[in-house]
């Protein structure tokens, strides 16, 4: 689909119950849309407010519309209210963790529990601040990252530890060998456990938060979050167990042992298991940019993700237990930290490519009166919303730093509602969806609009109009 048609201007939403009414006036629905000028005429409805002129007219809301303005809650039945779902989700997380802490306790002991768990905790931090970092464009809501987190920690962890057990005991059984067992449970039944269980969570949230999920970033931050949470408690479990090996050896405190694999998995790898999940999220990243009708597109990519991140999971065991330490450094070498520097290279540009598509999406916006010429400037800058946001915190307070903020993930959720319905990934909701973020930015243009110019002038960044030339000389069309 090329050059998506935007939508009608009109006193509200398309779709859903109306948002709770506001006071009539210039500014009581919409700006022009894309492509046409402002009508003086009344917008469609018996009672609608005229359409604000592009140039002439202030919006009349507040600069921070309060949240009940813009909230659009559809009725639904109890069962099916968020409320009793994130109650539900809560719940099950939360028996997920009581049993997988108290399963790690009693293997590590209640001295191994605390000193894993404070070790295991150093890296997760780290590893969530560079997550989100790639997701400063567009940010995902927190809740979603915190569902990963925690499925991973909990959920995903609980399932491996009870197949892998069960899988390693039945193979034992029935090859009588406890070792060959125990080789063969960690190269090949816990790559497709664990890179499995943490997948779920991947695409539970591309099903059910698929307006979240827009493409490779997404797919690359959902994943390191879950695999950072199922990191997190093996860790706690490795390296409570390690210091167990240190007392019963007569270790004061924390040991060689300890210190050993603290080393192993913290400081050389704490990027080895986001970094086979997240080729699992950049199949379901590729999916979400799949165009619409392609369903066997949509299931394949997701499956060729996660049977790469399966395989490069199975090498990194299999190297630790088939091979010497010279093997496992080779394969570290060789595989691990190529990979990461290229996963690492694909998300910095995919993260680059998302700026490029609000400097490219917005300016016809900009063309129908609804941005300013400086604003796709500013907005495909991070440096730029940075100073956009001080200098808002700095005239209007905290409340402006929050409205300058909702406009710039409003008008960065715009750009990429438009990218994708150009290349025809748009639900069927594109123009209703359209003109609800048209009318959040509008709600806080007073605010943002000169926060975001000055950032633009400041970072050099400013549009300037054409330069025209006098021709003084000879014309033979002018007589």
């Amino acid at each position: 689909m090329s050059n998506p048609a935007p939508a009608e201007a009109g006193p509200g939403p398309a779709h859903g119950p109306e948002p709770a009414p506001a006071e009539t006036g210039p500014g009581t629905g919409h700006g022009p849309r894309p492509g046409h000028e402002a009508e003086a005429g009344p917008a469609h409805g018996p009672e609608a407010a005229p359409v604000p002129h592009r140039d002439t007219e202030e919006p009349a809301f507040p600069a921070a519309a309060d949240r009940s303005q813009w909230r659009y809650r559809p009725r639904r039945a109890f069962w099916r209210s968020r409320l009793v779902r994130a109650i539900c989700v809560v719940t099950v997380l939360a028996i997920c963790a009581l049993v997988i802490l108290a399963m790690v306790r009693e293997q590590t002991g209640t001295q191994g529990f605390l000193v894993g768990l404070g070790l295991a905790v150093l890296p997760v931090p780290l590893l969530m601040a560079a997550f989100r970092w790639l997701d400063r464009v567009e940010p995902g809501p927190w809740k979603n990252l915190l569902f990963a987190f925690a499925w991973g920690a909990f959920a995903a962890a609980l399932v491996a530890i009870l197949a892998n057990s069960f899988a390693i005991r039945w193979i034992a059984t029935a090859t009588a060998d406890p070792d060959s067992a125990g080789h063969l449970g960690a190269t090949v039944i816990a790559p497709v456990v664990e890179e499995s269980a943490k997948a779920a969570a991947i695409l539970l949230l591309f099903l059910f938060r698929r307006r979240n999920f827009g493409g490779l970033v997404d797919g690359v931050v959902i994943a390191g979050f879950t695999a950072t949470g199922f990191a997190f408690t093996e860790n706690i479990l490795y390296l409570g167990n390690a210091f167990g090996e240190d007392q019963e050896i007569g270790a004061a405190g924390i040991g060689m042992v300890t210190a050993g694999t603290f080393f192993v998995r913290v400081v050389m790898s704490p990027f080895a298991h986001p970094l086979f999940t997240v080729l699992t999220g950049l199949g379901f990243g590729f999916a979400a940019l799949a165009p619409r009708g392609k369903r066997l597109r949509k299931v394949l990519l997701p499956l060729a993700g996660l049977l790469l991140s399966m395989g490069m999971h199975a090498a990194w065991n299999g190297s630790a237990t088939f091979g010497g330490p010279w093997i496992f450094f080779a394969v570290y070498g060789a595989l691990m930290v190529p990979a990461f520097g290229l996963l690492t290279w694909l998300a910095v540009w995919s993260r680059q490519r998302e700026l490029r598509t609000v400097s490219g999406e917005l300016p016809a916006y900009a063309a129908a009166g609804w941005l300013s010429p400086a604003e796709p400037l500013a907005l495909s800058s991070m440096r730029a919303r940075q100073l956009a946001r001080s200098y808002a915190a700095r005239t209007y307070g905290k409340q402006g730093a929050r409205a300058v903020n909702e406009y710039e993930s409003f008008a960065t959720t715009l750009a990429f509602l438009r990218d994708r319905a150009r290349r025809g990934t748009a639900g069927p909701d594109f123009a209703a969806r359209e003109q609800e973020l048209l009318h959040h930015l509008w709600q806080r243009r007073t605010v943002a609009s000169p926060a975001l110019t000055y950032a633009a002038r400041a970072t050099g960044r400013a549009w300037t109009p054409p330069q025209y030339l006098d021709y003084s000389g000879y014309n033979p069309y002018r007589s």
